[in-house]
């Protein structure tokens, strides 16, 4: 988790506990479960506001996410977690595709180890990632919540009609 965590909350979700963590300017972590992060387990206004648009999120009343983010990773990482925010609500990408995104197409293996690591998953959409045969390969959160996560957008595309 990003060491410049200085506070951290759990949140009942849905999903169960999500846990948000702030470094009081930017949302550096979301973590599935409550476990413990570096800094002081407390709510502030910025991990309230997380939990707020993530419940929204899972409700099927938001889309994108409006919060300061600050993930930590090497310069790589960054630029996969990017790719990832540019993958459209409702859409999937194979790994290769984000691969090819970022300008490196035989990266296939690189991008899913940076996806792995995505400090911010569902606010970066990690699981919108999936094999290239459409399995629903890896997920920190587990293969049913990704299940759970995709649906929940497909459904909300059907029911606009998008």
């Amino acid at each position: 988790m990003a060491s410049k965590c200085l506070t951290y909350y759990p949140y009942q979700t849905p999903l169960g506990h999500l846990t948000v963590a702030s470094d009081g300017s930017a949302i550096t972590a979301i973590a599935f479960g409550s476990p413990p992060l570096p800094g002081e387990r407390r709510a502030t206004e910025l991990t309230n506001r997380a939990a707020n648009q993530l419940q929204e999120y899972l409700a099927g009343k938001r889309r994108a996410f409006d919060l300061p983010l600050a993930p930590e990773g090497t310069e790589f990482q960054k630029r996969v977690w990017a790719a990832l925010s540019d993958i459209p609500y409702g859409q999937t990408r194979s790994y290769s595709e984000v691969a090819a995104a970022i300008g490196n197409p035989k990266a296939c293996r690189a991008v899913g180890g940076a996806n792995n690591r995505n400090p911010l998953p569902i606010v970066v959409p990690c699981h919108r990632v999936i094999g290239a045969n459409g399995s629903l390969v890896g997920y920190a959160g587990g293969s049913k919540i990704k299940a759970y996560l995709l649906d929940l957008e497909s459904r909300a595309c059907e029911e606009d009609g998008d």
